[in-house]
């Protein structure tokens, strides 16, 4: 069902209620997401991005009985990724020849993707623009590694929308399609998990790109992203968001990771989160197995510390498996400024601490020398090492 934007420009997209992990596995859904398209009716008829694969043939229904297809003068191709681009294919078996808008890696992406087609592409560049009639233009920004090579975003004048594709989304089910009608609470909430687990390893040029934009000097009215929320109230305050959240982003929190065996890990993970509360009440703890969280919203909340402290026993000569993925999600996504301290359990050799340690600075994080090793269950005396660890991540 097509929805009015604004004027002309309509969403024609699709709410994924029942989605619950994108990326493959690699991302968690928990309030839904969309995949938004937009069409723009002025002299011009242009159709902005598709929708997933799986939905590409309802898509391409419930856009015929919007519009006749053939009155579609041009497709614009914000980003190749399979969830803005797979009901394409579909598409242009209806209207072969269409002209589609995009930059040249874009065009790489769609040829490796589905093969080439001989579909007619039209190269854009950053400051190129394309009239659509009645005074209106529409301008293209590219938005390498935010986050595919391939990504732009495109600004229409006259409404003054800026339709940026992967930037300022989320995965959250809205049907109510703006941002003032959505749950603040849960739409800041999925904005940040979407920054922090898909973009915060490309927030040096997040920060290069919003200046770029800003330099601009074109007005915003409407920000429409490719999923979630559309942002009409104050849509700058999602850009002031990015822009805070690129630079080393971190709260007065610390937060506790851990996996155990026989629970000796995790009542150190609990006795850290006690003693942080001791020497710092207005600092937020949050305390997590790994193994048994969700990975995502951990990171959420990864993203938002200042410190971390993270714990697994010793398990053949190396740490626990779902300590060691954790560690690789971790390193991925390149956190900038913060501390790191190590605690654990081991029974024989006890190399987990040093192996988190070393772990956690090919990270990125400040490791503190201070750490909490204890041989078999702790005792009096291992409690005794928490204070100075906590003392060091804190200092």
């Amino acid at each position: 069902m097509k929805k009015q934007v604004k004027n002309n420009v309509s969403w024609v997209g699709y709410i994924d209620w029942e989605l619950d992990s994108f990326h493959g596995d690699d991302y968690s859904i928990i309030n839904g997401s969309s995949q938004n398209a937009y069409l723009i009716e002025e002299e011009k008829t242009v159709l902005i991005d598709t929708v997933w694969a799986p939905h590409r043939f309802e898509f391409v229904e419930n856009l015929k009985r919007e519009i006749d297809l053939k009155k579609i003068d041009c497709i614009i191709a914000n980003h190749g990724e399979v969830d803005h681009s797979g009901a394409l294919p579909a598409l242009l078996e209806e209207i072969p020849g269409t002209p589609i808008y995009c930059t040249a890696n874009a065009v790489k992406s769609l040829e490796g993707q589905y093969g080439k087609r001989n579909w007619n592409f039209r190269e854009v560049k950053t400051g190129d623009t394309l009239d659509i009639g009645n005074g209106k233009q529409l301008v293209f920004v590219e938005m390498r590694m935010l986050h595919w090579p391939d990504s732009m975003a495109t600004y229409m004048t006259g409404d003054n929308i800026l339709f940026s594709n992967d930037a300022f989304g989320q995965h959250f089910a809205v049907g109510e399609m703006f941002n003032d009608k959505a749950n603040k609470c849960l739409l800041m909430k999925e904005a940040m998990k979407y920054y922090a687990n898909i973009l915060n390893p490309f927030s040096p040029l997040v920060a290069k790109k919003i200046n770029e934009i800003v330099g601009l000097d074109l007005p915003i009215e409407i920000i429409a992203p490719s999923h979630g929320a559309i942002w009409r109230e104050n849509p700058l305050q999602i850009v002031e968001k990015y822009a805070q959240w690129a630079d080393a982003y971190q709260e007065d929190q610390i937060t506790v990771c851990y996996d155990t065996m026989w629970e000796g890990t995790a009542r150190l993970a609990h006795e850290i989160a006690d003693e942080i509360a001791k020497q710092s009440p207005e600092t937020v703890v949050r305390v997590f197995n790994v193994a048994k969280t969700d990975k995502n919203e951990v990171m959420t909340e990864v993203f938002k510390s200042k410190a971390i402290i993270v714990g697994s026993p010793t398990v053949g000569n190396d740490i626990l498996s779902s300590v060691a993925g954790w560690l690789a999600f971790l390193k991925s996504l390149k956190f900038k400024n913060k501390k790191a301290g190590a605690f654990g359990c081991y029974g024989w050799s006890g190399e987990s601490v040093g192996i988190l340690k070393e772990k956690l600075s090919e990270a990125g994080f400040v490791v503190v020398d201070d750490e909490v090793k204890s041989l078999w269950n702790p005792e009096e005396g291992d409690f005794a090492k928490v204070p100075a660890l906590v003392a060091s991540v804190l200092s």
